[in-house]
């Protein structure tokens, strides 16, 4: 009895931890288009301040996020399996995992049923191109999809880069597994105590405090609540414009 109620209370918990932060439930219905041409160069950059998208590991497995799914940036970095549920005339088996690495805008000057596809309250993804092809024809544009959120895994740790000035420091986390939607972050300096630093876009991050010639350390906690923290991951003599990354990771 003691070994059935233990094996009773961890599928239990196994069930809560797929569940509970949105991993693994029930499929919603949305729409999918594409953009961003046959070789993704045009999805580069984007709403979440990814930049390259190739060079930070995310490739083309990549998804534009309507205002609805995008939550002012806080859904980047996200992660989330898509199906088509077209007919077979235009959907092809299996399905993705795509990150949300930008916004799809909305055009009020068109209707939600004839281009406007990305205004509110509609759920939509505009898939790059390369990925869009992997689960419906090109000639289709269009296709209604299933989908439902995934942990994301990455290769290597969290990634940090420094950008901005002395008393302007833009912190741009990318690589997060897990969630992969970070939150909230905080900063430590070696001579410094930990503070709250404030999103300014996508998923960089800002502090005002002079930080220059202290190593940096970083807690990073995701929409689940999850946090990790990166000691000392950037060294000392850093400077703006690096990219720093240890062995932290969800």
């Amino acid at each position: 009895m003691a070994v059935s109620g233990l094996l009773f209370v961890t599928l239990l918990l196994v069930a809560f931890l797929s569940t509970g932060y949105g991993y693994g439930g029930n499929w919603i219905q949305a729409h999918a288009t594409f953009y961003g041409g046959s070789d993704a160069s045009g999805t580069m950059g984007g709403a979440c301040g990814y930049g390259n998208l190739y060079s930070q590991g995310y490739g083309t497995n990549t998804a534009a996020l309507s205002t609805a799914l995008f939550n002012n940036g806080l859904s980047c970095g996200s992660c989330y399996e898509i199906r088509c549920t077209a007919s077979k005339q235009w959907c092809l088996s299996g399905s993705i995992v795509v990150t949300a690495t930008n916004l799809c805008p909305p055009n009020e000057a068109l209707p939600n049923n004839n281009g406007g596809w990305c205004n509110p309250p509609l759920e939509h993804f505009d898939l790059s191109q390369p990925v869009f092809q992997q689960i419906a024809q090109y000639r289709a544009g269009i296709v209604p999809v299933a989908y439902r959120r995934v942990p994301c895994r990455r290769k290597g740790g969290i990634r940090f880069t420094i950008n901005g000035h002395s008393y302007f420091n833009l912190v741009l986390i990318t690589n997060v597994a897990g969630a992969g939607d970070v939150h909230a972050v905080t900063v430590k300096g070696s001579r410094t105590a930990w503070e709250p630093m404030a999103r300014n876009w996508g998923q960089n991050w800002q502090s005002n405090r002079y930080l220059d010639g202290q190593s940096l350390s970083f807690k990073v906690t995701t929409s689940d609540g999850r946090s990790v923290v990166a000691y000392d991951v950037v060294p000392a003599g850093w400077s703006f414009g690096q990219t720093f990354s240890g062995a932290s990771q969800f």
